[in-house]
């Protein structure tokens, strides 16, 4: 359970992201928390509330929203994932995702790290903590591909260790360590088979133009220049439903219909407890957060 002067600091970072976007005009949205079908994500399990599921991300309705005319929006919100604990993980836990019309990867990746460089030196300038080397640097973070990473960190090509089936054990055991040697990166580039929401690299479609942002070696965000083709999109969300051995009726099609519509953007998802985590220099969640599980 945090203290007060913990309570204020979190506080004190949520409104200053609140700032930032406001600064940039962004609009606020707020969408179902309970919804009756999600997108289906072989690896990602729901939790169920009644007759529906509870968000594991708020990006169904963000786009559809996007879809209807809004150019860039943000969202705080709670979601949900089951069976996931541990230092790093909770079954519920705070997102902030935004979205922005006309833009790619590229910006995307600049804008966080505008965010997150802000957030960092607002910590140092309250005396919470000294300005870290990743933030205090004046080049932009580095920008690494996951077959740059993978051939450097784990010996392999990232197409290797998909088709091994390794792809996952790797990035934890081999790459995440060496990250954390490098402070802030963007592992960007995944294999297309990995990024089932990300459009296709025009100059080598076997990859998607999806990013994760890395500090300290914690992943802390994930984000794409979105697929904005209905019908690619439909037949990669085919592909999850069989691999998860889902129901084959569980397909979004107010999603897929409103998405035939959505503009050329990017959007990415960003861990807001994990942030506070490592602005505050925490070890854990739990001490993040206003009740962890054992307070309850």
């Amino acid at each position: 359970m945090l203290s007060p002067a913990d309570l204020q600091k979190r506080s004190f970072l949520l409104q200053a992201v609140r700032s930032f976007f406001a600064g940039r005009q962004y609009l606020e949205v707020d969408t179902p928390i309970r919804l009756p079908v999600l997108i289906p994500e072989a690896y990602i399990q729901p939790l169920l509330s009644g007759d529906r599921f509870l968000q594991t991300s708020p990006e169904l309705c963000m786009k559809r929203l996007l879809a209807r005319g809004c150019s860039q929006l943000f969202q705080i919100c709670r979601c949900f994932r089951k069976e996931e604990r541990g230092r790093l993980h909770l079954e519920e836990f705070a997102m902030l995702e935004w979205y922005q019309v006309g833009w790619t990867y590229a910006e995307l990746m600049a804008e966080c790290e505008a965010l997150i460089r802000q957030l960092a030196q607002a910590c140092a300038d309250q005396g919470w903590l000294a300005l870290p080397a990743w933030a205090a640097q004046a080049e932009p973070w580095q920008r690494l591909t996951v077959e740059e990473a993978f051939l450097r960190f784990a010996g392999q090509s990232a197409a290797q260790a998909v088709a091994k089936g390794s792809f996952d054990v790797l990035l934890v055991e081999k790459l995440e360590p060496e990250l954390a040697q490098l402070g802030a990166v963007f592992l960007c580039d995944y294999p297309l088979e990995l990024a089932a929401l990300a459009r296709p690299k025009q100059e080598n479609p076997a990859v998607a133009e999806r990013v994760e942002l890395y500090i300290n070696g914690i992943e802390l965000a994930n984000g794409f220049s979105e697929l904005t083709d209905s019908q690619a999109q439909r037949q990669r969300f085919s592909a999850e439903l069989v691999k998860a051995e889902l129901n084959p009726n569980l397909m979004p099609e107010k999603f897929l219909r409103d998405l035939a519509q959505l503009p050329e953007c990017a959007g990415i998802a960003l861990g807001l407890d994990r942030l506070l985590m490592i602005l505050l220099g925490r070890h854990s969640l739990a001490e993040v957060l206003p009740f962890a599980d054992e307070d309850l």
